[in-house]
């Protein structure tokens, strides 16, 4: 592990940063069997068909499972027992009113019926919870019983879910959201490209909440995909002993189908966000025009070259130059900072070519970014972290007002002027053959640093080959080029202490005592081969 020289460690900030960027639990113990099973059923079925059958299953599993747990609690106490059939019994604990007809002991008892309905009992199912749950309307999966779907197999699966018990201290949610960010990774696996439209691997999302640290205000995402920024920065604040109402959460999503696995992903966890009332395009029909968020959180498409510029020539969010029309990069940067709060942050990913081109007047956007003192901090990422992309991507981040950040009860640095380079790239763990993971003493690493400088100025030191704190001055001697290699130079190596001569007579001796030994080996092994009739 490379030394950090940065002031700041975990306990001195009272913030227990590794607790920050650690998973709940591995996700050895029951995910990867039940994804195994699960996936051998589909058969011939395209993951992107597949994965709205099994993620709808899995959010009617737990959702049942909570309406049964609260249904017992009532039928357990005498006093309480008349109210087992009573709706206000259930939302009154934030449990979905779940009709008998699409409860899953009923639809189990059904799957193995010799009469292959178990798809129409569930798009009943689904349907019948849409209408007794104003929030899910329009939400869920409504179609298990097209023809295309073999019936006898999505009995199958319903067996196979019924084994899963979603039970914890949190009722169920811990479970549930392994299971659920499991399923949507090794979908996103299956469907390659398009599966980055919904889903951004677990360890780069837990890095950008842990340095933005979204505690309190509101939290914006305007590509938000399955809404897993949104899940990490609940999972923030509930780790840090705040309440999930000290964030308010908005988001947009243009693709139909992600909108909807968002609005599921967030209601299975209890997380009430305002993800606008429809799916749109964040570019051409801004569902939060008015929004002035705290923190922002997003992983726009990569280089998008379709993204209807010319329907946006003089929009009002282009402060700093227009965007070109073969690449959303700038827009996405500006729609950013357009949304944020007069002391909010934003922390991003973006492919690496946003750091460094100077064609379509990208260039000349990033230098009046630099120059407006937008900038706060550049990361370089290790390649291999996106199952489905091989573009290298960065983190930028950008803060309205770099004299006094967004804590208010605490003096931060004034850091205007100044932007941080972290080069990361030689971190991570190789997860399989072709998929890097950061640690969390990785992500723990890289937001140290950017909290040390950011709030301990006075004592953070730069690092070698790993972090740099850049006037605007230097930037603008090299172009304005933001990449991290380019300013934290190579990492110190530590001089060697022996003296040439020695180290060779030492060196030499060693390579003598190997070859002598090496020698004796040779003559034994043609002795024993002599012995048996071999030798020679």
């Amino acid at each position: 592990m490379r030394k950090r020289n940065f002031a700041g460690n975990d306990m001195a900030r009272g913030r227990p940063r590794k607790e920050v960027a650690k998973k709940a639990a591995s996700t050895e113990s029951f995910e990867a069997p039940l994804w195994a099973a699960a996936d051998k059923l589909r058969g011939n079925m395209d993951a992107a068909e597949y994965k709205h059958v099994a993620l709808g299953l899995i959010f009617l599993k737990y959702i049942s499972d909570r309406f049964t747990e609260r249904q017992a609690e009532a039928l357990s106490d005498p006093e309480n027992s008349m109210f087992a059939e009573e709706r206000d019994w259930y939302t009154s604990e934030s449990v979905f009113w779940v009709p008998e007809h699409a409860r899953w002991d009923f639809l189990k008892a059904n799957a193995t019926s010799t009469d292959p309905t178990i798809g129409a009992l569930i798009d009943k199912a689904m349907l019948a919870i849409e209408t007794e749950n104003p929030t899910l309307k329009g939400v869920l999966t409504k179609n298990y019983a097209r023809p295309e779907l073999d019936q006898t197999k999505l009995g199958e699966v319903v067996n196979l879910f019924s084994n899963l018990a979603f039970r914890d201290e949190h009722n169920g949610q811990d479970v549930l959201g392994r299971v659920y960010e499991y399923f949507l990774g090794q979908f996103a696996i299956a469907e390659g490209k398009r599966g980055g439209q919904y889903y951004t691997a677990g360890c780069v999302v837990r890095l950008l909440v842990a340095m933005i640290e979204p505690f309190k205000g509101r939290v914006y995402d305007p590509c938000c995909g399955s809404g897993g920024m949104f899940v990490q920065s609940e999972q923030f604040v509930e780790a840090h002993n705040g309440k999930r109402n000290d964030i308010s959460v908005y988001g947009q999503e243009s693709n139909p189908t992600t909108w909807r696995l968002a609005k599921m992903n967030l209601a299975i966890r209890g997380i009430e966000a305002n993800l606008g009332s429809k799916w749109a395009d964040t570019f051409h029909e801004d569902l939060h025009p008015g929004l002035k968020a705290d923190y922002i959180l997003a992983n726009p498409p990569f280089n998008d070259s379709d993204w209807g510029r010319d329907r946006l020539e003089n929009d009002n969010r282009w402060r700093f130059g227009k965007p070109p029309a073969s690449n959303a990069n700038f827009a996405w940067v500006q729609h950013f900072i357009h949304h944020l709060a007069p002391s909010g942050i934003a922390g991003f990913v973006l492919a690496n070519g946003s750091l460094s081109s100077q064609q379509s007047g990208e260039g000349d956007i990033r230098r009046e970014l630099i120059e407006k003192d937008l900038i706060d901090c550049i990361v370089a990422l290790p390649g291999q972290l996106f199952s489905t992309t091989q573009i290298p991507v960065c983190l930028w981040f950008v803060a309205r007002d770099k004299s006094n950040g967004l804590v208010k009860d605490k003096k931060l640095r004034d850091r205007r002027g100044e932007t941080l380079f972290i080069d990361a790239r030689s971190l991570g763990t190789m997860k399989t053959r072709t998929l890097k993971e950061l640690t969390d003493d990785d992500i723990a690493l890289v937001a140290d640093a950017y909290h040390a400088w950011r709030e301990k100025g006075d004592q953070y030191e730069d690092v070698a080959g790993f972090s740099k704190s850049v006037s605007n001055e230097e930037i603008a001697k090299q172009s304005h080029v933001l990449t991290p290699g380019r300013y934290v130079g190579t990492e110190a190596r530590e001089e060697d202490a022996e003296p040439f001569a020695d180290k060779m007579q030492r060196l030499t001796s060693t390579l003598k005592s190997q070859m002598e030994e090496g020698a004796k080996l040779d003559l034994e092994i043609r002795t024993q081969l002599t012995k048996v009739g071999y030798g020679w």
